[in-house]
């Protein structure tokens, strides 16, 4: 193997995350699964779900990297209310299509961007919105509430040892 591909092979495979303990990983993947079961059984007892697949990558981010701007509370509900908005109002002003999906996306992307409360599962919401065919109140329940239980529930849990910072102290 020459020098460059070596050099290549190396960037491919060199970790910029730093290593965690097993009981911050073992804390990380029990909030998870915490955070979805809690937020899940209600929806299932009220008939009014709480739940959407994004939820489940929101949750990597809560457990495993609270301290990331892209984890903190406004940025959770606030991202996951603008990308879900925008692709209902998309889904029904336009067809439903493969351009209609993208741009909807996009312009998820660019609000949050705008409103400093960019949320990467959020970046999925439009295509949930398209995909199953939801309505307005789909902005209360899952997306509102259930965003928020979340980000009370990771508020709570990382005051559990091994404690993180959560929320992070805010800025302007």
């Amino acid at each position: 193997m020459n020098q460059r591909t070596s050099s290549i092979v190396h960037a491919l495979l060199l970790r910029q995350q730093p290593a965690q303990s097993v009981a911050t990983v073992l804390k990380a993947g029990a909030g998870g699964l915490l955070a979805i079961g809690l937020v899940a059984w209600p929806g299932g007892q009220s008939g009014h779900p709480l739940l959407m697949a994004p939820f489940g990558a929101t949750c990597v981010l809560l457990f495993s990297l609270p301290a990331s701007p892209l984890s903190q509370p406004v940025n959770v509900i606030a991202g996951h209310l603008v990308s879900t908005f925008i692709g209902l109002l998309l889904h029904t002003l336009l067809p439903d299509q493969w351009w209609s999906m993208g741009i909807a996306v996009g312009l998820a992307i660019a609000a949050m961007a705008a409103l400093r409360v960019t949320h990467l599962p959020a970046g999925a919401d439009p295509l949930v919105v398209f995909f199953e065919n939801t309505g307005w109140d789909y902005l209360l329940f899952p997306v509102a509430l259930g965003s928020a239980a979340l980000v009370i529930i990771a508020w709570l849990f990382h005051r559990l040892p091994p404690q993180a910072v959560y929320p992070l102290p805010g800025k302007q």
